[in-house]
């Protein structure tokens, strides 16, 4: 069975106004003064090793944000059990710098620039000027395991057209600087100013995939393989596909449910390109137009069918995604998880929305951060 690890990037914001707050550093020594969480491993998975990778709180770009980084997981108990608990890791040492954790793709409140003083981040600025200053946004990052790179890219060739329907699930970044931006995803809009950002064409071999990131870096249009943002990639530290179009999600629970989706996508995919089936033909401009309707959308619209590039009830859109791998979540025991968290977000809606009801019950988006601190500590169960 697959495994599967999650990176959340999360926001540091003031306790009393709900604004980003510049205490990244301070935070992360407190978090060193802690002991690391021993994420749990049921019965159903052994205990990963201690050199097992992941397992960290990091900095981010900006003064105002942190990341998490699970380590793998082949059960989706642990790994939600994991996600909790570097969460909770975060808060507790953010608590102590006078600072709350939200999980949320963009701030709600208006920001200023903050930059980490590393020195590739401020080669960053310098280079890609207020798209870095700017970039102040908050995903979840979910590799699964793969066999090759070879096979790693004949996944990716075959998940390109079911990405926007995770970013739609997921979808929680309504608001930049104070306004209301009309996007269920914003993320997804600020990300597409990187010059490597957004979905890709079909590579057909490794060597295809590699031979384009090496002109990308030799361009020098970007600064290292770091900064290849594609929707989907390789990773360059792990042997893994790395799916990053989705949103950071406030309930854990969805962060779960995307990963498991992710992992029967790379599951199911993998059969296709061991089986010799061709990819879905999607070209790049079609991908980039499902992905802005995904993000402008989210699930209260339709969503384009990946098959027929017709318009159709996101609902329906997403039962053909659930279709498409449901042997894989089966035979990985995700099916009944899935199916039970999809109908919850269908019923209660996804992050974007929630966000857009407190601001309409309280009109106060200092209201809207506090909620997402409650549901990002788990505290609204």
């Amino acid at each position: 069975m697959r495994t599967v690890g999650v990176e959340e990037e999360l926001l540091l914001v003031d306790a009393e106004s709900g604004r980003p707050r510049s205490v990244a550093a301070r935070t992360l020594q407190y978090a060193e003064e802690t002991a690391k969480p021993a994420e749990p491993a049921n019965g159903a998975e052994p205990a990963a090793p201690d050199d097992a990778p992941g397992g960290s709180l990091e900095h981010e770009l900006q003064q105002q944000q942190i990341e998490t980084d699970t380590i793998p997981h082949t059960d989706m108990v642990a790994l939600g059990d994991g996600v909790r608990a570097w969460r909770e890791y975060a808060i507790t040492a953010a608590r102590r710098a006078g600072a709350r954790v939200i999980a949320s793709g963009t701030s709600p409140l208006p920001v200023g620039a903050a930059i980490v003083g590393k020195p590739r981040y401020l080669k960053m600025v310098e280079h890609f000027g207020m798209t870095t200053t700017e970039q102040l946004t908050g995903a979840c990052h979910v590799h699964v395991s793969i066999e090759s790179d070879d096979e790693g890219v004949g996944v990716l060739d075959r998940i390109r057209g079911w990405l926007p329907v995770l970013l739609a699930l997921s979808a929680n970044s309504p608001f930049w600087q104070g306004e209301d931006t009309k996007y269920a995803s914003f993320r997804s809009q600020a990300m597409v100013r990187w010059p490597t950002a957004g979905p890709t064409e079909a590579f057909g071999t490794a060597e295809r995939y590699h031979e384009l990131v090496s002109s990308m870096i030799a361009s020098g249009a970007i600064l290292d393989e770091g900064m290849v943002y594609f929707d989907a990639r390789l990773s360059h530290h792990y042997p893994t596909v790395e799916i990053r179009v989705a949103d950071v999600c406030p309930d854990a629970a969805d962060t779960v449910l995307i990963a498991a989706l992710c992992r029967a996508l790379v599951d199911t995919a993998a059969a296709e390109w061991s089986a010799g089936e061709d990819p879905l033909p999607i070209s790049v401009s079609m991908l980039r137009l499902m992905s802005w309707q995904a993000g402008r959308f989210g699930i209260e619209g339709d969503l384009i069918d990946p098959r027929t590039f017709k318009p159709r009830a996101a609902r329906e859109v997403v039962a053909d995604l659930i279709e498409h791998v449901r042997a894989a979540l089966r035979d990985n025991g995700d099916e009944a998880r899935v199916e039970e968290q999809v109908d919850r977000i269908f019923t209660r809606g996804n992050g974007a929305m929630r966000q857009r009801a407190v601001l309409e019950k309280t009109g106060q988006l200092s209201d809207v951060v506090a909620d997402l601190a409650t549901a990002t500590a788990g505290l609204d169960a």
